[in-house]
């Protein structure tokens, strides 16, 4: 079972959002035009990151939990991982918005992200020697400001009430691929690269990181909606 481990919670966080997305009420898996794209390009880009990363020895993987299958330098499960959990990740945006009848944080949303930008750049260019940190801060600092200004997208106090839920199986998954439950982590990380903050076991860049990527998928979803509505 150890050799399957990573596998096995890539599966199993996917396997009832993936059930669920048949619901009626719900039709995510009929909507593969918008969430298929929505997944695919943010992959490709944290994958190339996540190659990048791995070659440069920021993180790297315990062999002990995974079945030897690789993508370059990298673990079949891990490339699995920017599949399986921004599908997840996104059943649980989309569920949130069709429950509500109004708009969360409606007044606060670009509060939230000008506060968002202003901490992630101080931060980053504090610690412009530790890769992990500036790079996932820069990043997401700039691709909020790309929200601000190109995309003037009116969906980021949902996307920030959502990914408060997100965060319930984040800190369940992430928590057991850094350690907790298990005799060794599944992914290793250099501390010398990070700000070498835990929430438990998991990396304090972990959850910005996962803001990227989710909010990746959630732009192109929303936009790929639209298109397909507007046509």
């Amino acid at each position: 079972m150890q050799s399957y481990l990573y596998l096995f919670i890539d599966l199993a966080s996917i396997l009832l959002p993936l059930l669920f997305s048949f619901h009626p009420k719900i039709s995510l898996a009929h909507q593969w035009r918008s969430w298929l794209p929505a997944l695919l390009f943010p992959a490709l880009i944290f994958i190339a990151w996540d190659m990048w990363f791995t070659s440069m020895g920021v993180w790297s993987f315990n062999p002990r939990y995974l079945t030897g299958l690789t993508v370059g330098n990298l673990p079949l499960e891990e490339v699995l991982f920017f599949l399986c959990i921004p599908y997840s990740c996104l059943f649980v945006y989309v569920v949130v918005k069709r429950s509500q009848t109004i708009e969360p944080l409606p007044d606060h949303g670009r509060r939230i992200t000008w506060v968002l930008i202003a901490g992630l750049t101080v931060t980053g260019l504090k610690y412009l020697d530790q890769w992990y940190t500036v790079v996932t801060f820069l990043a997401l600092a700039t691709f909020l400001l790309i929200h601000l200004f190109l995309i003037r997208s009116t969906y980021l106090g949902r996307f920030y009430f959502s990914y408060l839920f997100i965060l319930i199986p984040f800190f369940i998954v992430n928590g057991i691929l850094t350690g907790s439950l298990i005799d060794e982590p599944v992914v290793f990380y250099n501390d010398w690269e990070n700000l070498r903050i835990r929430i438990g076991t998991i990396p304090f860049e972990d959850i910005f990181y996962g803001m990227l990527l989710i909010l990746m998928n959630v732009s192109i979803f929303e936009y790929r909606t639209r298109l397909h509505q507007a046509g």
